[in-house]
């Protein structure tokens, strides 16, 4: 087989790489008709042409691939071949005896389809060369060794939904490293191996086209598809490669909006302002982008007027907002129909129907708790001034939507009328005046009229009036500005000396315009004409005013054209002054000294006299002060034991009714009984005085001595009480326990009857007491 194979080579390289010179070199004549130099053209002796070695063969030694000879080599073994260039030595070697060329390694055409050599013939013992170098070249022959593959795979590609049959969805590419000059190793057929029967490519170029009709992208959006290329012609033994092609089936307004129901109900409040969200509406388009964009409206006039719908942001909802304020008591449901259309049609697909869809909606408005509702926005009302407080101003009214029967309060809120000018009837709500107005003073005045429903204070609803106050023939006329001008001596008669002006504050009718007149007759030193403007002009007279020291007061009377006509007089002061020539003032005459401003000789003793006054009064006040509190002191320094007497005014207890009647201050209870003879009277001072005891013999007993005493005043009422002791001795019968004061005591003590029961069954708070007054004295010795 290799013997084969190697004759084979040696037969190709000895046909087509070797061969021989046809003639020696000659000389020959260079010009025409005479000698010349001879030229000598050496023949070449050897040449060759390509060589050729098949790639990727691996043999067990080195292949020959050809053979060099030339015709200078007679056998003698005096040539030697030599070889250079690309891969001599290393892939290519040479025998240089014999000529014949190698292959030491096994080579790739993909790698390097071509080598370039130099061959050259020399002398073996000098190097001398027998021939020129040639060039010659070994190409390596192909062989299918390489599959096609796809550089740019794998594809994506997209093709509208519904495109018609044969559509060009993309075109791929397939490369085959094998020489595509030599045989069918890059000769390449397309087929398709996954995809079908929705796609197919054209076997020579690649163009992978639709193959149905309709493709729906709602149905599926995305196909993968597997091409593959195959060499060889497509042939049985070619290699081949794959690749996939997703292909996206981009969308078209293929599909009209539906609404996924035919009813649609929403509630709002009636107290809903306009642009209150009240719901949303959406139809479905399965499209996508701008296919999928809809357009809302209302189809029946009643809805359009109380509502509105609009499209959201993305396009895709129906938003339907409030757009007239609500009324429960009006109306309490609107119902209308409402459509959805596409905003972008393609007019291939209008067979497919209409792009649009109706829907009915219901909306029911709920009652509310509503404040009271005026019968204007705004009322506008007026008053004449300097009316009577009362006066009739107007009437606003409001009432209760939700419960017209329900009453009504009003008021005006206090900022808006400070003043307090007006007041409101709260149940009717008539406006009347408080005090007179004054148009002068302000013209309008805007209050705040608040209504609050009596059921409920929270719901309340306000309402701006405007009151005007009009005007009415009220104000005299009056100058401008007070005048004070002056004239020369000079002056021509007939001269101009000062422009008055008049003004009114008044505004109705002829109120506002205004007459002058000055002082008429002959004897009158300026004459004042009225301009008809609200204004008159001062001039000088025919004949001069006659020469005075003091300035003109000239009387100037004004009145208006109102009903009733109003007037008034002012005057204007004229100083007659000497001018120079040019007008200017350059002196006045001497007027008349007025007394100094201030106070008189008597005011001034007037306001002496009662700052004097003011003060003994003040000095008066401030020793009666200090008297007193000089009084109160010596009381406070005397001694502590006589302030018992101190107290002997007040009385001898409840039944004292007259102040220092002692005769009330003794006790009926442990008094002396009655001396024969006419019963003696309680209530006046005796004539006799009771005899004193005597004072018992013995050591003196200061218990015994006080008993005694106490018994003496006891019975006798014409002395006063020594201490305040007999000051409460008795407290009246009005007590329900008696007496509690000590009086009583010296009747026991001394003998006397005692107390009907003892002091011990009085309880505990009274313990102290009976321990102190309740044990008998032991008998004296």
């Amino acid at each position: 087989m290799w013997g084969l194979v190697r004759l084979l080579l040696a037969w190709l390289g000895g046909w087509g790489c070797m061969g021989r010179l046809a003639a020696p070199a000659r000389a020959w004549a260079g010009s025409r008709g005479g000698p010349g130099p001879a030229l000598l053209r050496t023949r070449r002796s050897w040449v060759w042409n390509q060589f050729f070695v098949i790639e990727e063969y691996a043999g067990p030694e080195p292949v020959l691939i050809g053979k060099l000879h030339s015709d200078v080599d007679r056998g003698e073994g005096r040539t030697k071949y030599l070889l250079t260039g690309e891969g001599a030595g290393t892939v290519f070697v040479i025998d240089e005896a014999t000529g014949n060329i190698h292959v030491t390694k096994s080579l790739d055409r993909e790698e390097k389809a071509q080598y370039v050599l130099l061959a050259q013939a020399v002398d073996r013992a000098s190097n001398r060369p027998l021939e020129p170098p040639s060039e010659f070249i070994i190409k390596v022959q192909d062989i299918n060794d390489n599959p096609p593959i796809f550089p740019l795979g794998p594809y994506h590609a997209t093709v509208p939904e519904m495109s018609n049959v044969g559509t060009s969805v993309i075109q791929v590419t397939a490369h085959d490293a094998d020489d595509p000059s030599y045989g069918n190793s890059a000769k390449l057929v397309y087929t398709v191996l996954d995809g079908l029967p929705f796609f197919s490519v054209d076997p020579q170029t690649g163009v992978v086209r639709t193959a149905i009709p309709n493709m729906d992208r709602e149905t599926q959006e995305e196909f993968l598809v597997v091409i593959q290329a195959k060499d060889m012609g497509g042939h049985m033994g070619g290699l081949s490669g794959s690749t996939t092609v997703t292909v996206t089936l981009s969308d078209v307004n293929d599909n009209p909006p539906k609404f996924p129901q035919s009813l649609y109900q929403f509630s709002v409040v009636e107290t809903a302002g306009p642009g209150t969200l009240v719901g949303r509406l959406q139809a479905q388009d399965p499209d996508l982008g701008d296919n999928a964009l809809m357009a809302y409206s209302i189809l029946d006039g009643e809805g359009s007027e109380a509502f509105s719908i609009s499209t959201d942001s993305q396009g895709r909802d129906g938003l339907l907002t409030v757009r007239k304020p609500l009324d429960f008591e009006n109306r309490r449901s609107y119902s209308f129909r409402v459509e959805a259309t596409n905003t972008l049609i393609d007019p291939a697909y209008l067979r497919r129907g209409p792009f649009k869809d109706v829907a009915s909606v219901r909306v029911a408005v709920q009652d509310a708790p509503e404040p009271p509702a005026f019968s204007q926005a705004a009322y506008h009302l007026s008053v004449p001034e300097n009316k009577a407080p009362g006066t009739l101003v107007g009437q606003v009214s409001a009432s209760d939507l939700d419960s017209p029967a329900s009453p009504i309060r009003y008021s005006i809120l206090p900022h808006s009328d400070p003043e307090r000018c007006f007041s409101i009837e709260p149940e009717d709500g008539t406006i009347r005046t408080a005090v007179p107005l004054d148009r002068e003073a302000r013209v309008w005045h805007n209050l705040t009229v608040l209504a609050t429903e009596l059921d409920s204070s929270a719901q309340a609803s306000r309402v701006q009036v405007a009151i005007q106050t009009l005007d009415e023939n009220d104000n005299a006329p009056q100058l401008a500005e007070p005048y004070d001008t002056f004239v020369c001596d000079s002056a021509a008669p007939g001269q101009l000396i000062q422009v008055i002006r008049a003004l009114d504050r008044d505004e109705v009718g002829n109120s506002s315009r205004v007459s002058l007149q000055g002082p008429l007759g002959p004897d009158a030193n300026f004459t004042v004409r009225d301009n008809r403007d609200g204004s008159a002009s001062l001039l000088l007279p025919s004949r001069p005013a006659p020469p005075r020291q003091a300035p003109y007061l000239v009387p100037i009377e004004l009145w208006d054209w109102g009903q009733p006509a109003l007037s008034s007089t002012a005057t204007v002061t004229v100083s007659v002054c000497r001018c120079r020539p040019d007008g200017s003032v350059a002196s006045c005459r001497p007027e008349a000294q007025l007394s100094p401003t201030g106070l008189s000789t008597g005011a001034l003793l007037a306001i002496i006299t009662c700052v004097g006054t003011l003060l003994a009064l003040v000095v008066l006040f401030v020793a009666l002060r200090r008297q007193k509190q000089e009084a109160l002191m010596v009381l406070e320094e005397e001694d502590v034991r006589e302030n018992i007497i101190t107290y002997d005014d007040e009385g001898g207890g409840e039944e004292d009714t007259e102040a220092f009647d002692i005769s009330a201050l003794q006790n009926p209870d442990g008094a002396a009984p009655p001396a024969p003879g006419p019963p003696a009277r309680r209530d006046v001072l005796p004539w006799a005085r009771a005899p004193r005891q005597p004072r018992p013999p013995g050591p003196a007993d200061v218990a015994q001595l006080l008993a005694l005493r106490l018994r003496e005043a006891d019975d006798d009422p014409s002395v006063p009480p020594y201490d305040s002791v007999q000051v409460y001795g008795y407290e009246g019968r009005g007590s329900s326990c008696g007496s509690l004061s000590s009086l009583g005591s010296g009747s026991e003590i001394g003998g006397a009857p005692g107390p009907a029961e003892p002091l011990d069954d009085w309880g505990p708070l009274f313990r102290t007491l009976a321990e102190l007054y309740g044990a008998k004295e032991p008998p004296a010795p």
